[in-house]
Formats: C-alpha cells, sequence, structure tokens
C-alpha cells in the first residue's frame, strides 16, 4: 500500500481513502468554463496587441487557479493503519493540515450523501468524531461513503477487540 516515513514499529497501513473521481469532472467544466470565457474574450477585441496580452494573462491566471484547485483535492485523504488514523488536507496552497488520532479515540464514524448526483455517483462525506481535544476528521466528496464508514469502523472493532484483550491478559498475569 503506501508507506510512511514515521511508522511505529508494527503498524501497518489497513486502508487509504482519496476523494471521488467526481471532483476531476469539476475542474473539467472549470476548464470548459474558462476556456470559453477566454475565447470569448479574444474574439471580441482580437485585433490589438493588447488583447493578445490579456488572453495570455487570463490563460496564465487560469492555469494557476486549476493547478491549485486540482492540488488541494489531490492531496487530502485518510490514511488509516492499524494503530492509528491519519487526516492530510490540503487547504490552499502552501497550507495543509495534518491530524492524527489513536484508534482508542474514536468515537463515531459517520456518513452522509446529499443530493441527486451524490445517491447517483456513490459519494459523500465522510465524519469521524474523536474524543478529547484533538480535532474530528471530515471528508468530502469521498467515494462509496456508507461501505468507507463501515470499514473504518471495523478497523477501530478491531482495534479495541485486540487492545481489550491484551489489557485484560496483563490483568490475569499481574493477578497470578
Amino acid at each position: 500500500m503506501l508507506p510512511l516515513n514515521n511508522m511505529r514499529p508494527g503498524e501497518q497501513v489497513t486502508m487509504v481513502l482519496r476523494r471521488h473521481w467526481i471532483v476531476y469532472v469539476m475542474l473539467g467544466t472549470y476548464v470548459l468554463v474558462g476556456c470559453f470565457f477566454a475565447l470569448t474574450l479574444f474574439l471580441l477585441i482580437w485585433n490589438t496587441v493588447f488583447s493578445w496580452l490579456v488572453a495570455l494573462l487570463f490563460t496564465m491566471m487560469f492555469c494557476l487557479f486549476l493547478y491549485i484547485e486540482w492540488l488541494n483535492h489531490e492531496l487530502d485523504m485518510y490514511i488509516v493503519t492499524n494503530n492509528r488514523i491519519i487526516g492530510v488536507e490540503q487547504i490552499s496552497f502552501l497550507n495543509r493540515k495534518v491530524t492524527e488520532c489513536n484508534l482508542g479515540q474514536v468515537q463515531e464514524v459517520n456518513s452522509e450523501t446529499k443530493g441527486f448526483f451524490a445517491n447517483v455517483l456513490n459519494y459523500g462525506t465522510i465524519y469521524i468524531q474523536t474524543a478529547g481535544s484533538s480535532a474530528n476528521l471530515k471528508m468530502d466528496f469521498a467515494p462509496d461513503p456508507l461501505q468507507s464508514s463501515r470499514k473504518v469502523l471495523n478497523i477501530v472493532d478491531d482495534y479495541r477487540d485486540t487492545h481489550n484483550s491484551m489489557a485484560s491478559f496483563k490483568r490475569e498475569e499481574l493477578s497470578e
């Protein structure tokens, strides 16, 4: 799967959750609207050097906007290991938020699907509520939100079962 630089001994990546492909369709729509606008602008004032300069400037700024939008969606992910959940959210250009919580701190995993396209194309929002002062995790445009939230919850339950049985085993050892 995906190797992490700061993995703990015995830790394995169980699940990686990225955004749904619909965000790339939205970016494609931006491209079409931008091309239409640039072509319209160019045809209105096509005979001057100024029009070429304006069209070039608009194209460069628009390509920069598309790159930043693509980057914001491409780098968002949840990495679920057998010990923790790491949420990586690219907020804006050169602004990233990384949230990490132990699987024992997870209280709830919810999913939400709103709207016609979200139901037909099977994408939505996943919420992971944690205990304590750590931030709650939220991913918009998550693919198959119901199944993904169930997988995360199953991983959390397996973690708790393993650690509860180990704790009870240690208590029995100490009492003997």
